[in-house]
């Protein structure tokens, strides 16, 4: 077949996405077509690392903020060069930007629309210029991870050249308007997901508050803020989080035959910013793993500063990688949590830690971090009230989960399969 006879035969394909609005229903199917036929292509221009600065003169963006700052809408600009502009290809704007470097095949899909003008757009990155309606070209260009993935190039690094991109099959309802719709939805459903992780952020920022105030900091003997009924309480004692009546490493081995991948713990499945644990991959080849009980506290001993610490909520064994600390007399678990769970720990766990690639807590430094504890009594207060904040944290990060879930299935289904 000739491929001006497979080109004319493409146009004449109909497709139909699952979901459609009602005042479009009755428009017939969408046209089959290419990324190539709707639109052109080009590349940015140099705009490397070691040109930018705060108070560069042009204001840029480059390929790796498409994958870590930017959503499919690009709101704000973060970066500046002092490239001459005469050696920059700068934005109309309107386009559509494509990551052309990286290292997971799949986030190739991670494409942004660029609303303004005059940004001068990094070499790293193809350029998208359509009729059609971009920001709808932008979400749908998302969906498409494996046709992206597929025509990939290049092992350690991968380049995806537009090229390549071109003869991607898509779909296009027969009008601008349906486009607009699906773009607004998409767009607003966006807005309302950012606005609830600026919410998350705050209580975030809120729940740090607390922790330097609820905990004496570096040469006080109380708290800046104390709950009344223990204002006129004495002073918290001064303690190391490895005397025997605070904590412990536990050093009990567990026998393999009671491991799970639900309760084997490592720092593989341990998950960073103290948010917990998945199921484990697989198990490991030997039984010299820690045994642990419920109401441990499990930290990764490895690269610290993730914040992996999760109180154990059953038993079962980790690795050699996972410190395991059994709280003592003078503190309860909960207020032991809190303490392992501040970042003033994990501060002072990095400064001794050993190794610059992958850096590892020193165990006999961890021993002597110095803390402060109240009275029983008082240490419940404080813990609960950090449970209530954790509580509402959840809560929060887990409507975020669901509103990104309604937005991928509605992507899905907004977007036909082809």
């Amino acid at each position: 077949m000739k491929y001006q006879d497979w080109q004319r035969m493409s146009k004449e394909k109909k497709i139909l996405p699952k979901l459609r609005f009602p005042e479009f229903a009755e428009d017939g199917e969408w046209i089959l077509s290419t990324i190539g036929e709707l639109g052109d292509f080009y590349y940015g221009k140099s705009a490397p690392k070691w040109s930018l600065s705060e108070d560069a003169p042009t204001l840029c963006v480059r390929y790796g903020e498409l994958y870590t700052k930017f959503g499919t809408v690009i709101s704000e600009i973060f970066s500046r060069t002092n490239i001459e502009p005469s050696n920059l290809r700068f934005s109309k704007g309107g386009e559509v930007l494509i990551p052309r470097v990286g290292e997971d095949p799949y986030g190739f899909a991670n494409c942004s629309y660029l609303p303004f003008p005059n940004i001068a757009i990094g070499e790293m990155i193809s350029v998208y210029e359509t009729d059609e309606h971009p920001i709808f070209f932008a979400y749908y260009f998302n969906t498409l991870k494996k046709q992206f993935a597929k025509v990939v190039e290049g092992q350690n690094v991968k380049n995806l050249y537009y090229v390549n991109l071109e003869p991607i099959e898509v779909g296009k309802p027969l009008k601008l308007a349906e486009q607009k719709k699906i773009a607004a939805c998409l767009s607003s459903l966006d807005e309302l997901i950012a606005a609830h992780i600026k919410k998350l952020d705050a209580l975030k920022d809120y729940k740090k508050g607390l922790l330097q105030n609820l905990f004496p900091k570096d040469g006080q003997k109380v708290p800046n803020y104390r709950f009344p009924e223990f204002k006129r309480d004495r002073g918290w004692k001064e303690r190391k989080l490895g005397d025997k009546q605070i904590s412990s490493f536990v050093s009990e081995k567990i026998d393999s035959d009671e491991l799970t991948l639900n309760n084997y713990i490592s720092t593989d499945n341990m998950i960073a910013e103290y948010s917990g644990i998945t199921k484990a991959s697989k198990l490991p080849k030997t039984n010299r793993v820690t045994k642990y009980i419920e109401g441990d506290i499990l930290i990764s001993n490895i690269r610290p500063y993730l914040k992996k610490v999760w109180k154990s909520d059953r038993k079962g064994g980790a690795s050699n990688d996972v410190l395991v600390f059994r709280s003592g007399s003078e503190i309860t678990i909960d207020f032991l949590e809190a303490i392992l769970k501040n970042d003033a720990f994990i501060k002072y766990v990095m400064k001794s830690a050993k190794g610059l690639k992958m850096p590892r807590g020193d165990k006999s430094s961890i021993l002597k971090y110095p803390i402060r504890i109240p009275q029983l009594k008082e240490q419940r207060k404080i813990a609960s009230c950090l449970s209530i904040v954790d509580e509402i944290i959840a809560s929060q990060a887990n409507r975020i989960e669901q509103l990104q879930l309604h937005k991928q299935g509605l992507m899905q289904g907004l977007f036909p399969k082809i």
